[in-house]
C-alpha cells in the first residue's frame, strides 16, 4: 500500500486572494497559524494547495522575480507548495460565484493561457526532483447557456495544447507538472465512464503526433474529488478501480466530505438541510434509493434550495438518501440531525492506498466562509483546517496499515 510521504497539505481557495499580497496575507493569517498547530499536535511540516486567481496568475508570471517570491515566502516560513488549484478563474470570494465557476470554459484559449501560467508558477514553486498536479474544471457546464456544436472539439485542441505546454516546461525546467481534471456535478463531465469516454477521445486525437500522445498520456490525467463523486452516489472502490484499469492517471485527489439527508421524510432533518442553502456557491443535490448494489439515482437538482428541502419533488420526496455538494469538514461525521460522507472518504483512502503510484492529497473545504450560522472567527477556521489535516493524516495512517 502506498500513499504520499508528502507534508499534509490544504488548498487555499478558502482564503480570498484579489492581489498577490492578499494570497500572502492569506498565508500569513490561516497557514501559519494552522502550521504552528500541527507542530503542536505532534504533525509533521503543513503544505499549501495555492490558488492564484487568473490576475494574480499574469501578475506572477509577467514578473520574472514573482514566483521566487512565492517560493521566498514559502522557504522562510517552512511552508511547501507542490499543488496548485486552477480550477476557479476568477473571484472565488465574489457575494454570487455560482456557474460563473465553470468561466471560462476549456473551449476558450484563456482557459488555456491561464492554466500555463498557473503551471509555470509552479514549477518555480517546486523543489528539485518532486512532481507536481494542477487542478482544471470538468471542460464546462451547459449551466451557463447552451454549448456550441464544436464545444469538445475546441476543449480537446486546448488541452492538448496544454500537454505540449507542459511537455515543453519539463524540458525547460526539470519539473514534472500534471494536470487533474476534476468531474464535478452538472458538469460535461461528471461521473466516471463519461470522464473515461472523454479520455479516449482525447487520446485518440492526440494520436497522430506520437510527440502529442506521449504528452497526453505523460501530463493529462484526473482529479478525483471524493466529494463530487459520493454526491453521484458513485463508490469509491468503484471510481479508482475504473480510471486505473483505463491507465489513466489520478493525478490528485481533493480529500472532501458532502452533506448526507438519511430520512428526507423527516422535515426537521430537511429544515437543518434548507440552512445550507446560500448564495455563493452551487449545492448541486442528488437523491437516489438504496439498490442491491449500492443506489440508483431518482432526481437531480443544479442547486440546494430552502424550497426544495420544504416541498420536495415526488423523485426527492420519495428516496431514502440525499446528497449535497457542501464541503464540509472532513473531520466530522455528522452535522446534527445530517451525516457526512465520511464513510465515502475512508473507502477512498483505502482504496488510493491501493494504487501503484501515490497521487496528491489536498484537503478542499473551501466552505469555511459560508457554512451555516455565525461566521467562524479567524481562530476558528484556524482550529477548523488544523482539525482536517489532522483527520487526514490519521485516515491515511488507518488506510496504510498492517493488518493485524
Amino acid at each position: 500500500m502506498t500513499l504520499p510521504s508528502l507534508p499534509l497539505c490544504y488548498c487555499t481557495n478558502v482564503h480570498p486572494g484579489r492581489s498577490v499580497e492578499e494570497v500572502l496575507e492569506g498565508l500569513r493569517q490561516f497557514a501559519l497559524p494552522v502550521r504552528d498547530r500541527l507542530r503542536a499536535a505532534g504533525g509533521g511540516p503543513l503544505a499549501v494547495g495555492l490558488w492564484f486567481a487568473d490576475p494574480v496568475a499574469a501578475t506572477l508570471t509577467g514578473d520574472a522575480d514573482g514566483p521566487a517570491r512565492i517560493a521566498e515566502f514559502l522557504e522562510e516560513h517552512d511552508l511547501s507548495c507542490y499543488t496548485l488549484n486552477a480550477f476557479p478563474f476568477g473571484d472565488f470570494h465574489a457575494d454570487a460565484v455560482k456557474a460563473a465557476v465553470y468561466t471560462p470554459d476549456w473551449a476558450s484559449p484563456d482557459r488555456a493561457r491561464y492554466t500555463l501560467d498557473c503551471c509555470t508558477i509552479l514549477a518555480a514553486l517546486l523543489p528539485e526532483g518532486r512532481e507536481g498536479s494542477v487542478s482544471t474544471l470538468p471542460l464546462g457546464s451547459d449551466l451557463n447557456g447552451p454549448l456550441s456544436a464544436d464545444f469538445q472539439t475546441s476543449c480537446i485542441e486546448n488541452l492538448i495544447r496544454v500537454a505540449r505546454g507542459l511537455d515543453e516546461l519539463h524540458d525547460r525546467s526539470g519539473r514534472m507538472i500534471r494536470l487533474a481534471i476534476e468531474p464535478e456535478p452538472f458538469c460535461l463531465l461528471e461521473r466516471t465512464d463519461q470522464t473515461l469516454d472523454f479520455f479516449r477521445e482525447l487520446r485518440a486525437a492526440a494520436a497522430g503526433e506520437p510527440g502529442d500522445a506521449a504528452a497526453v498520456r505523460d501530463h493529462l490525467g484526473l482529479c478525483y474529488d471524493v466529494c463530487h463523486q459520493a454526491v453521484e452516489f458513485e463508490a469509491p472502490a468503484e471510481v479508482v478501480a475504473k480510471f486505473e484499469a483505463a491507465d489513466v492517471r489520478i493525478n490528485k485527489v481533493q480529500l472532501s466530505c458532502a452533506v448526507e439527508l438519511t430520512d428526507p421524510a423527516d422535515a426537521a432533518a430537511r429544515a437543518e438541510l434548507a440552512r445550507f442553502a446560500e448564495p455563493r456557491y452551487l449545492h448541486q443535490t442528488f437523491a437516489a434509493s438504496r439498490a442491491d448494489e449500492g443506489f440508483e439515482v431518482r432526481g437531480r437538482s443544479a442547486d440546494m434550495t430552502a424550497a426544495l428541502c420544504d416541498a420536495p419533488p415526488a423523485e426527492f420526496a420519495d428516496a431514502d438518501v440525499w446528497r449535497t455538494h457542501f464541503h464540509v469538514p472532513i473531520s466530522r461525521t455528522d452535522l446534527g440531525l445530517l451525516n457526512t460522507t465520511r464513510p465515502e472518504l475512508v473507502a477512498a483512502f483505502a482504496a488510493i492506498a491501493e494504487l501503484p503510484y501515490a497521487p496528491h492529497l489536498e484537503v478542499e473545504t473551501y466552505t469555511w466562509p459560508v457554512l451555516p450560522g455565525a461566521t467562524p472567527t479567524r481562530e476558528e477556521q484556524i482550529e477548523g483546517i488544523a482539525a482536517e489535516l489532522i483527520a487526514a493524516a490519521e485516515l491515511a495512517a488507518a488506510a496504510t496499515a498492517s493488518p493485524a
